[in-house]
This record gives C-alpha cells, sequence and structure tokens, in this order.
C-alpha cells in the first residue's frame, strides 16, 4: 500500500524522537512486553511463506499494527489475540505485527512506532482511555486509518474509522440488575477491579457505584486487583482476617472471582446458590461458566472476544471505498444465572 509523502517526513523525525524518549529508563524501553515463544511475542510479523503467491508477488498486503493488552492477562484476553492473530494472516491478505502492554504510555510508544514502520491501519485496544489525541493525529497525518476494538477512549471520532465494542457500561447494569433481583435484606460487597481507567473497568465499576449510592448498599472494600487472581485472593484475605462480613463478591473479571473463591474456599465459607456468598465474574471463561452450572458460582456477565471477523469486514469496506454505515459497532452480549445455565451454554459461550 502506498503512504503519502508525509507519512516518510513524519517516520525519519519520529525515529530521532523515539531514540531519546526510549532511552531515558528501562521501563520507558519497552514499547510492548515481549513475550516468549510459548507465549504471544511482540511485534510478531506474518510469515513470507504463509502469504499467497499472487498477493505476495504484488506487494498488496495490507499492513496493519496490532496494539493489545497482555495476551496472559485473562482468559477473554487469550482468546482475543488468539481471534486475531487467525484473522489477520497473509492468506486473508494481511501483513501483520503485534504489540502488548497494560501500560498506556507503553502502547502509545508501541503507536508510534508503528506509525514510523508505515502500516496501513492501526487497530488499538487501549489500556486506558486517555491520552491518545496526540499519536493518534500522527497516525491520520500519516494517512493511517486507526480502528478500534474491545475498548473505548475519549478521543474525537474524527481520529478513528471504527470502535467495535462491547457495551461495558450495559454489562454493569446487566450484572447490576440481577444482584437486585436477588432481594437480599442488606449487600455487603467486596468490589474487585480491573485495571483503573480502562473501559471495562469504567462500565463495571460505575453500575456498580451507582446502586451503592442509589440503594443504600455497603461496598467493604473495593480495590484493583488489575485482572489478577492471586492480588484478589490476597484482598479478600484481608477482609477475612479483619472479620467484617460480607456477602457479595462482585469481581470484575473471571480470574479475580476465581482468586477470591480461594480466599473463601480457604476459610471455609460457603458460596454459590443458596449459600453464604453471592460470587459475580465477567467474560464468560469455559471453567467460570462450568462453576456456574455446578452452581459454586451465582453469575457470569459475557464479554464477546471474537472481534477479528467485525475488524476485517470494516478493512474491506473501506479497501472497496465505501461509506461506514456506523461508526462504533456494538456486539450483542448478555449476563448467565446459576440457576438457569445449561451445558449447551456452557459449550456454546465458553471461551
Amino acid at each position: 500500500m502506498k503512504k503519502k509523502l508525509l507519512s516518510v517526513l513524519l517516520s525519519t523525525a519520529m525515529v530521532a524522537a523515539l531514540a531519546t524518549g526510549c532511552g531515558s529508563s528501562e521501563e520507558a524501553a519497552a514499547p510492548a512486553e515481549e513475550a516468549t515463544a510459548e507465549e504471544a511475542p511482540a511485534a510478531e510479523e506474518a510469515p513470507a511463506e504463509e502469504a499467497p503467491a499472487e498477493e505476495a508477488a504484488s506487494g498488496e498486503l495490507i499492513k496493519v499494527g496490532i496494539i493489545n493488552n497482555d495476551p496472559n492477562e485473562s482468559g477473554y484476553r487469550t482468546a482475543n489475540d488468539k481471534d486475531l492473530k487467525a484473522t489477520f494472516t497473509a492468506e486473508n491478505g494481511y501483513d501483520a505485527s503485534f504489540a502488548y502492554s497494560l501500560k498506556n504510555d507503553e502502547q502509545i510508544t508501541a503507536a508510534q512506532k508503528f506509525i514510523q514502520d508505515g502500516v496501513d491501519y492501526l487497530l488499538l485496544s487501549a489500556a486506558d482511555t486517555a491520552g491518545w489525541d496526540s499519536v493518534l493525529q500522527d497516525a491520520q497525518d500519516a494517512g493511517i486509518r486507526v480502528i478500534l476494538f474491545d475498548r473505548t477512549i475519549d478521543a474525537d471520532e474524527s481520529l478513528y474509522e471504527a470502535s467495535i465494542v462491547s457495551d461495558m457500561d450495559k454489562e454493569g447494569e446487566t450484572a447490576v440488575n440481577w444482584l437486585k433481583d436477588q432481594g437480599l435484606s442488606e449487600y455487603k460487597i467486596i468490589h474487585l477491579q480491573g485495571v483503573m481507567g480502562s473501559a471495562a473497568q469504567q462500565g463495571r465499576s460505575g453500575a456498580l457505584d451507582a446502586a451503592v449510592a442509589s440503594d443504600g448498599w455497603t461496598l467493604v472494600t473495593q480495590q484493583t486487583a488489575e485482572w489478577n487472581a492471586e492480588k484478589a485472593q490476597q484482598i479478600v484475605q484481608s477482609v477475612i482476617d479483619s472479620g467484617e462480613s460480607f456477602n457479595v463478591i462482585y469481581a470484575e473479571n473471571d480470574d479475580m472471582a476465581k482468586g477470591a473463591v480461594a480466599a473463601l474456599d480457604k476459610a471455609n465459607i460457603s458460596h454459590g446458590v443458596g449459600k453464604d456468598v453471592i460470587v459475580m465474574g465477567f467474560d464468560c471463561n469455559k471453567w467460570a461458566l462450568e462453576e456456574l452450572l455446578a452452581q459454586n458460582w451465582n453469575y457470569d456477565g459475557q464479554c464477546n472476544p471474537f472481534q477479528g471477523v467485525y475488524i476485517d469486514e470494516v478493512i474491506k469496506k473501506l479497501e472497496a471505498g465505501e461509506t461506514l454505515s456506523e461508526k462504533v459497532i456494538i456486539m450483542d452480549e448478555k449476563g448467565f444465572d446459576a440457576t438457569t445455565i445449561t451445558q449447551d451454554e456452557v459449550d456454546i459461550y465458553g471461551i
């Protein structure tokens, strides 16, 4: 794909800027968390032998730079990364490179590198909603089209072509409405938050915060475990050790719910349907839905990780010169209750 002269000039200027900014500290030096071969390698380019002969010869592969969160963050993220890698292959007409980080500044550095490399499309799942205006303006000035996936950002819509996302606010509202319907005599909640500032955290936290304010629920503790099971276990264990009572675990992903349950089990506190503590998670990992089926957990909110086909469709339309009918594409999702979930649903929706 041909680039504008402006892209070349920008790339030259950016080489010098990056050389200075990336050498200031060890943390700033890594634009993405490079993984081992067993994990997900950063800046991985599609092997040349995978390209169809006619496309490889013509040099018409669409060059994409994909910036994602750490694929080892959760089962959801692993499934998301796997789906993107299966979609953006040479067989499908793409030359794809990947970069990973849970830190916004490292993702921005990765974006600058992809702009320097002259990608055609920048695909972004932002670690934080803020701070993207400048680098996305740079991309636009270089003739690079930006597509958001999985998470929204606080930036002018003119800076990106499309946003393919879950409705995180609705995910939170669906979960909180389910919790209201349980009709507990009192609500004493341990709230385990994801990475602060992420769209998922904001949507899932916002709905619970609103219910706490309007319905008089009690937050026994509200802390970020950064999507991590071990950190979640430590937080819940700390509450148990304090002797403070609680009857709800509201964890913003399945891994944190799993960590919370480990602390409950260690303290011989019952959990699940008809037990002492309601356990709620998000993402619908298959193992988590199986916990619902066994009635060890109570609720799990769906978050669809399979966005590759949506992004591919958008790119194909843009390449054909078509106008997109909508800027924001919302995927359908639901919540699952342990008292009604079926094995078929576990098999269909588990990731």
